[in-house]
């Protein structure tokens, strides 16, 4: 399995959730997005490329790692098509990056966060493993079968909605609350805060893309 990309992003950074993640052996390359390049900054942690609008971040800091450190630095225009962590993903995916991380993509913003929910369909269409995470949740798209094992889970809680369109014949396994063939709206609200019955949770569906949260308190 390939080493993991993190995306640095400018939501909540929380310094005991982050800081292990970027130091890992695990991950290979680290993509800081406005804001979070002050956080970067903060710890030492030198990026391997800098995007943004730089609009809510000192240029001052932009020149510094583009002149001094060396790391490339793609500036975009604050008024422009596409948000900043949706430009650091596609350019992860332009670098062939499979495994990728997004921090700092949530927090008090829940358009942002949103917008950072639907971007995961972008790496999803392009064969790419990518997942929004902070120290209680970690959020990804999937649209096929999955297995989630208990020892191996984020939190103890997942819950399961449809992105966009519903979701048909959606069965889960090994679950406190067990679905057979169940065809998920958009408006319902019966996959929320699911549990681990047994050592393994089997989620199966025909047609449709599922946002998986997995949560912990």
């Amino acid at each position: 399995m390939s080493k993991r990309t993190v995306i640095v992003s400018g939501g909540m950074l929380e310094e005991d959730f982050v800081l292990p993640v970027l130091k890992s052996e695990e991950t290979e390359f680290i993509i800081a997005v406005d804001r979070g390049l002050e956080f970067l900054y903060r710890h030492e942690i030198r990026p391997d490329y800098i995007v943004g609008d730089f609009d809510s971040v000192p240029h001052e800091l932009v020149d510094y790692y583009r002149e001094k450190i060396n790391v490339p630095v793609r500036e975009f225009n604050p008024v422009k098509d596409a948000s900043d962590t949706e430009i650091a993903l596609r350019l992860c995916l332009g670098l062939n990056r499979k495994q990728i991380w997004i921090l700092g993509g949530t927090g008090s913003r829940i358009d942002h966060l949103w917008a950072n929910v639907q971007c995961l369909q972008i790496a999803l269409d392009a064969g790419a493993d990518a997942r929004i995470l902070d120290s209680h949740n970690q959020i990804r798209l999937i649209d096929k079968d999955i297995t989630l094992k208990k020892a191996e889970a984020f939190g103890p809680y997942f819950s399961l909605f449809p992105l966009e369109t519903p979701v048909d014949e959606l069965t889960v396994t090994g679950a406190k609350y067990p679905l057979k063939n169940h065809f998920l709206k958009p408006d319902d609200s019966l996959c929320v805060s699911n549990e681990f019955a047994e050592d393994e949770v089997r989620i199966s569906f025909v047609y449709g893309k599922v946002i998986l949260m997995e949560t912990r308190d």
